[in-house]
């Protein structure tokens, strides 16, 4: 197995009807290497690991087969940590458009936030989540819904989390390395695999050795199953401990072998004979009579368990370190606070992981905006562009709400910090500019109420 995925490179200008099966077969020989090890890994996370085709050549029926499922939980952990929350798009705080008024790019940001709702989006980007944690990348199919309309309940786009055992994408290897070609294919059940071809014009489909090339053009610009690497390896986040999760399931089998080779231990006489009627009495009575000179004793060599706990604890701390998953010590102290309990037993490390899977993710994110922007345009019509909308991953917003609603307090009474910019600098919202823009409609609306006029007529006067 190679660790980390493979990109695919191809030395095509163009992908036309004429070309596309050859460059697909090329394409294909270097998938087939990274399917392998996707599905290789996906058995693990399922449970599927080396430890149950654990062979045993003495006493063969004690023989126990335990997987103890780190790389589930090692996945569950960093889909729950990054993911946990859906993604907000909000407004770019240094975007400051001329040509569009405030209101009108935070109304447009919500209606797009409202589209990816109705689009189902969170629950692929967790299918996202959990393949690209998985295999080490993850593939996303945008496509304009044929049959929307203003007056149904629609959203106008579908978004699809495909499995990345049976998708790829071919990347141009000048620069820039532009993707040239997305390819997802299916086994039929007459065994033919059929392909589905996206470029940045056409959709092509074909099945495998026949050479009828069924060509369709599309008109949105760029190839529309996108792909989310975890980083430029595209390494699954447990792969690189494979080793360490399978000697943790072998020791535990083998302990647990051990405890019960110890239950059943071999009796053995020295010096003696143990005839049938001696035995059906030494089952009977638990007891044995035997005549002078003759000795009896289990045969036995039990593990020190301390010592394998020791190996165990070691073994699994390594696997957590590795991965970035904080440790389960339970330290405590008097002087805690938030942050502190942040900081302690690796929780700053899943937070660096973490932040470092939202910048990879972004990127791929940013493309996927451009194409649901160019759909929105010829469906609902909207003025936002990219540089309008910045990327918000929410899983922490609510974390230190004291300490952050104090700060935005200070930063407001403060008197030369924009309410804009305390709004968007306490982390506290996981928009901060339809926050502010609330907010202050709130207090217009309160401040409105004092009726200037009517306080100067009722003034008091006292001398």
């Amino acid at each position: 197995m190679n660790y980390g995925r493979k990109i695919i490179y191809t030395d095509a200008l163009n992908i036309t009807r004429k070309n596309v099966v050859e460059e697909v077969e090329k394409a294909f020989a270097v998938h087939q290497q990274n399917h392998f090890d996707s599905e290789t890994l996906y058995k693990h996370y399922k449970g599927e690991t080396e430890i149950l085709f654990k062979k045993k050549e003495i006493r063969e029926s004690i023989n126990h087969k335990v997987n103890e499922n780190r790389a589930y939980e090692i996945v569950s952990f960093h889909k729950g940590y990054t993911f946990g929350e859906p993604i907000q798009y909000v407004r770019r705080e240094n975007s400051k458009r001329t040509d569009v008024a405030d209101d009108k790019i935070a109304e447009d940001i919500n209606a797009l936030n409202g589209f990816m709702a109705d689009a189902k989006k969170s629950v692929c980007d967790n299918s996202l989540a959990e393949w690209l944690y998985v295999t080490g990348t993850s593939y996303r199919l945008t496509l304009p819904n044929a049959d929307w309309n203003a007056d149904g309940d629609e959203p106008p786009f579908f978004v699809y989390a495909l499995d990345p055992r049976n998708t790829f994408v071919v990347y141009s290897n000048r620069i820039g390395n532009k993707p040239m070609m997305a390819v997802h294919y299916v086994e039929q059940n007459d065994g033919t695999r059929l392909y589905s071809v996206y470029t940045k014009d056409s959709f092509f489909e074909f099945a495998y050795g026949k050479n009828k090339v069924t060509e369709v053009p599309h008109v949105l610009g760029v190839v529309p199953i996108m792909e989310y690497p975890a980083d430029n390896s595209r390494l699954g986040v447990f792969e690189i401990v494979l080793p360490l999760l399978n000697a943790l399931n072998e020791l535990q089998s083998n302990r647990l072998d051990d405890v019960v080779q110890f239950v059943n231990s071999f009796l053995a006489i020295l010096g003696g004979q143990l005839d049938e009627e001696t035995h059906a009495k030494l089952d009977e009575y638990k007891l044995l009579c035997l005549p002078e000179g003759v000795d009896a004793k289990y045969l036995s060599v039990a593990m020190n368990q301390n010592d394998v706990q020791t190996l165990k604890d070691d073994i699994y701390q390594s696997i957590l370190t590795i991965c970035g998953v904080p440790n389960r010590n339970g330290g405590s102290s008097t002087s805690d606070t938030g942050s502190a309990v942040i900081m302690r037993d690796g929780w700053e490390t899943a937070e660096a992981r973490a932040k470092a899977t939202e910048t990879i993710f972004k990127a791929s994110e940013i493309e996927f905006l451009k194409l649901v922007l160019s759909i929105l345009r010829d469906t609902v019509g909207t003025d936002l562009r990219i540089t309008d909308i910045d990327i918000q991953f929410t899983r922490r917003n609510y974390e230190n709400i004291a300490t952050k609603s104090q700060v935005l307090i200070a930063m407001l009474n403060s008197g030369k910090i924009h309410p804009e910019l305390a709004f968007a600098a306490c982390g506290l919202f996981a928009d901060p500019e339809s926050a502010y823009l609330q907010s202050k409609a709130y207090y217009d609306e309160e401040m409105a109420k004092w009726n200037p006029i009517e306080i100067e007529e009722n003034d008091v006067s006292v001398s």
